[in-house]
């Protein structure tokens, strides 16, 4: 198999095999990020693509799905995604679900048309790294697109029958933005129609830029206590009638399979956590943390 630098592996998909079908991150330019630091973008050769489905096939012939990589590979055109979606058919005739992480300016270049085309092919659903919907922090961390932006994309998906997940990530914004990324983030998020809605708390990793602004004193994050009051905010003003979950780097596990039949119990929870948790313990256990 050819793997490229990083390898993420969606923990909350059933498990599949990966296939990858670009390196790298498109726009590797977000401040909060440094899973793709020095791993140039570039499509993978339709050669090696070929090579790695016939491996899979040889592996796990029955399979009826797939987790396509590296970062953002629905950045790749409609032509090229349709080209190896034939070829994953040709070799694994069982694919029901094709599954890839997504930035929303992805969706951009792809007609409602087209989408319906790659969903009819098994690329059924998307992991969308929204992180926040409020323009003000989305600039900040130089995400490349906007709350609007958002909303326009992911109709776009409706109407093609994609479903899609949309990640918020807690404390980005830091202290400066918090109350406009949260209440943004929860009115954007309630007017798409995502599956999941995920989330995970910010942490400074080495190499990035809110590191080295961190360093100069031009950002503020968040306390571990601001961090939850941050993520209360969002979830009391988020309506979503679909799957919610927290990722590791949040202090606490609030997943759900239906986020609003279990709104109040969640909230309940999380004030707990912020009226009794061991703040200084939880601080440790994030700086302590090196990767996603």
């Amino acid at each position: 198999m050819h793997y490229t630098g990083t390898v993420y592996r969606n923990p909350y998909e059933p498990p599949s095999p990966l296939l990858e079908i670009t390196q790298g991150c498109s726009h590797n330019r977000c401040k909060f990020c440094n899973m793709y630091a020095g791993v140039k973008f570039q499509p993978s050769p339709m050669e090696w693509i070929e090579e790695d489905i016939k491996e899979i096939a040889a592996f796990y012939p029955e399979t009826s799905r797939l987790q396509l990589l590296s970062a953002d590979p629905f950045v790749l055109g409609f032509d090229r995604l349709n080209e190896i979606c034939d070829l994953i058919h040709k070799y694994l005739p069982n694919i029901e679900i094709m599954t890839m992480a997504a930035r929303v300016d992805n969706i951009k270049d792809k007609s409602v048309e087209e989408l319906k085309i790659l969903r009819d092919k098994g690329i059924v659903e998307l992991n969308i790294g929204a992180e926040s919907a409020d323009d003000e922090t989305l600039k900040s961390v130089n995400k490349g697109y906007s709350g609007q932006d958002i909303l326009e994309q992911c109709e776009k998906l409706d109407k093609a029958g994609m479903e899609y997940w949309l990640t918020f990530l807690n404390g980005v914004g830091g202290v400066d933005h918090t109350e406009n990324h949260a209440l943004n983030s929860a009115k954007i998020f309630s007017e798409a129609n995502p599956t999941v809605v995920g989330t995970g708390g910010l942490v400074l990793f080495e190499g990035t830029g809110l590191l080295a602004l961190y360093k100069r004193g031009k950002f503020h994050p968040l306390s571990e206590k601001g961090l939850m009051e941050e993520l209360k905010l969002f979830l009391e003003n988020l309506d979503h009638d679909g799957r919610f979950i927290t990722h590791h780097t949040f202090s606490m596990d609030l997943n759900n399979g239906s986020f609003n039949e279990n709104k109040e119990r969640i909230l309940k929870d999380l004030q707990y956590g912020i009226d009794n948790f061991d703040m200084s313990r939880l601080t440790q256990i994030r700086n302590s943390k090196r990767t996603l």
